[in-house]
């Protein structure tokens, strides 16, 4: 039997798997998120670097910037005001900050003088009604000055309002013995503001302003000044007033007190009995004048010595504490009459004819009349 051959079959041969291929972007895409989150906790970690400076002031410059805080501003505007000083560098912040800390309830009006390196409590601190870093002015009211002089003054250098002060002196119930049953207006406190070298705020409160200058005369008119008023027959108001009308016409200190002695020689004289004293007709004039005229002694005026006797209604002015010891404490002279001469210090005379004698000698004073 033929031997049988076997037929080689063909190899079934199983489909060759195909290599996968390599991810590219895969790799490319874990290194861009590795890259991203590595920039973003940069980012991340350098804007809670500089939010905690900004807080903390940890590295900020050290200068000072004024800063002004109205009664209008919110905490809003406050912390524009402060970003556009350099003093905050995210007004969000801040505000934020204002917000869960109360700041708003803190800061108080006023100007300010706050540093570069305070952090964000020093700064709400720096901002309140009796911080020691609020902007100070120093305003010296000179003798004699008066009310609407004084008012002045203060205004230009920034302590308050002309209106804001001229309505605390008219109106506001300041608690002094002296100042009881004195009627409202502008004259009230003349006299009383008294004349000296104060330090305030910038934008002080204007009752606080005024009281200051107040609270002086308190001070200087001692209980032994106070004694002698009382002994004087004269009320504190009506010494006052003489005082300042020594302040206004003295031309040195060694004329107040024979100029004295003339006012009270002529408040206790029969026949004399009118002061006929220029300033009393300058306190009522709209402008200071050089010399009066005769139309100026006829004005309708309470303060016109020339037409009312006796003393006019008030003081004049705020007189300093010289003028009003010499108020007490007249010369003892039978003079009636001075009159300024070209020497800028004024003649006293005893007699109308010795008084003419002195106009007359001094033609560049009085105009040859």
């Amino acid at each position: 039997m033929p031997e049988q051959r076997k037929i080689p079959q063909p190899k079934s041969e199983e489909p060759k798997r195909k290599k996968a291929p390599v991810r590219k972007s895969g790799c490319l895409s874990a290194i861009l998120y590795f890259l991203f989150v590595i920039g973003a906790s940069a980012f991340l970690a350098r804007m809670g670097w500089l939010c905690a400076d900004d807080v903390l002031a940890l590295t900020k410059e050290d200068f000072t910037a004024p800063i002004e805080i109205t009664e209008d501003d919110d905490i809003a505007a406050i912390a524009d005001k402060l970003h556009e000083a350099g003093i905050v560098r995210y007004p969000f912040l801040f505000r934020l900050y204002a917000k869960f800390s109360n700041a708003e309830e803190k800061i108080n009006p006023g100007s300010y003088e706050v540093k570069g390196t305070m952090d964000y409590r020093a700064l709400v601190s720096a901002m309140r009604s009796t911080s020691s870093y609020r902007a100070v002015v120093s305003v010296t009211i000179p003798e004699g000055f008066t009310v609407e002089q004084i008012l002045l003054r203060l205004s230009d250098h920034g302590v308050n309002t002309y209106e804001n002060l001229l309505d605390v002196c008219e109106n506001y119930d300041f608690e002094y013995s002296f100042l009881e049953g004195l009627p409202a207006g502008k004259n009230r406190l003349e006299g009383y503001l008294f004349p000296d070298t104060y330090n305030f705020y910038v934008n002080e409160n204007p009752v606080s302003a005024i009281n200051k200058l107040l609270a002086n005369f308190n001070r200087k008119m001692t209980q032994s000044l106070r004694d002698k008023i009382d002994q004087s027959g004269y009320s504190m108001r009506e010494i006052l007033t003489i005082a300042s009308l020594i302040e206004k016409e003295a031309a040195n200190n060694d004329e107040r007190g024979k100029i004295s002695s003339v006012i009270h020689n002529r408040l206790n004289s029969k026949n004399l009995r009118l002061l006929q004293i220029d300033a009393t007709i300058q306190y009522v004039l709209p402008e200071r004048k050089g010399l009066l005229t005769r139309e100026d002694t006829l004005i309708d005026s309470p303060y016109n010595t020339y037409k009312y006797e006796g003393l006019p209604p008030g003081p004049i002015c705020n007189p300093g504490i010289a003028s009003i010891k010499a108020a007490l404490n007249p010369d003892d002279t039978k003079f009636y009459y001075y009159a300024l001469t070209e020497e800028g210090v004024h003649a006293f005379s005893r007699t109308a004819e010795e008084h003419q004698k002195v106009i007359e000698a001094n033609p560049g004073v009085y105009g040859g009349r």
